[in-house]
């Protein structure tokens, strides 16, 4: 066996990371931070949920927070009982990340929300909505919303109006980035998000490490909020980072510096 042959033989396989985006956006919505990863060594996947970016599926027509997730479910499904990722969950896709966690717990070495809804148990109390849904009535009539299901129902579809997008989401991100948001942006599925339960009493959730994220200049999921889950279910790891609602933009570089500073926190290289 040769020398080169050796030492790749016994190299540790490199940290996969999985990105997941927030509501209306997109597997996308990374494409800097999975270049610099890439361009690192480290195995990335972007996964649009159902609905959004490139999926086909009409937003409307999706009523559960099972069904919206089931991209990313299924993907956990197909690794092997030894084989382990980092998930990372951006705005509401830290909700996906933790049905994640409940559900694959032993496929899962590390949780990362990114101004992401970190809530334990999804919406069950009027205080897990009022820390984990954004509250934009300080801008008026702040969404477009779709009713799948008829005007007397609850909107089955939104997003933000275009007009705000750069004032609420974008505001410290580079133009060319803000441009790309506001082409491929889709309405997403509200009615599902809001519907998210998962099971109290379930302690497997507890073996997984979780790390938050915080964005200083949040004017989306604003840092009190953050704050309040902090509290409520403390990560073993807080950073902050001075961004807006959209890190994954603006501070691309700061950003992947903590997802690895994380890894190699947790024994991955």
């Amino acid at each position: 066996m040769g020398e080169r042959e050796c030492a790749e033989k016994v190299a540790p396989l490199r940290p996969h990371f999985v990105l997941i985006h927030g509501i209306s956006g997109g597997s996308w919505c990374w494409y800097k931070l999975k270049s610099m990863m890439y361009n690192s060594g480290y195995m990335v996947t972007c996964i649009d949920l159902k609905g959004a970016g490139i999926d086909p599926s009409d937003p409307n027509t999706i009523l559960s927070f099972d069904e919206y997730n089931k991209p990313l479910l299924d993907f956990l499904s197909s690794l092997t009982h030894d084989q382990k990722v980092i998930l990372v969950g951006h705005s509401a896709g830290g909700l996906s990340v933790t049905q994640a966690t409940h559900k694959f717990p032993n496929n899962i070495s590390l949780a990362i929300y990114v101004a992401g809804t970190m809530l334990r148990n999804g919406f069950l109390t009027q205080q897990d909505i009022k820390d984990g849904v954004p509250d934009l009535s300080e801008y008026g009539d702040a969404y477009d919303m779709e009713f799948g299901l008829g005007v007397d129902q609850p909107p089955t579809s939104a997003t933000v109006k275009k007009e705000l997008q750069r004032k609420l989401i974008y505001h410290m991100a580079p133009l060319e980035d803000y441009i790309l948001a506001s082409m491929l942006l889709r309405p997403g599925p509200i009615n599902a998000l809001l519907n998210a339960r998962f099971p109290e009493g379930n302690e497997c959730i507890e073996k997984v490490p979780r790390a938050y994220i915080k964005t200083m200049y949040d004017k989306v999921m604003k840092p009190q909020q953050q704050d309040n889950m902090i509290l409520k279910w403390p990560p073993s790891h807080v950073y902050v980072l001075e961004s807006d609602h959209s890190p994954n933009f603006s501070s691309p570089f700061a950003l992947f510096g903590l997802f690895v500073k994380l890894a190699t926190s947790i024994g991955c290289t």
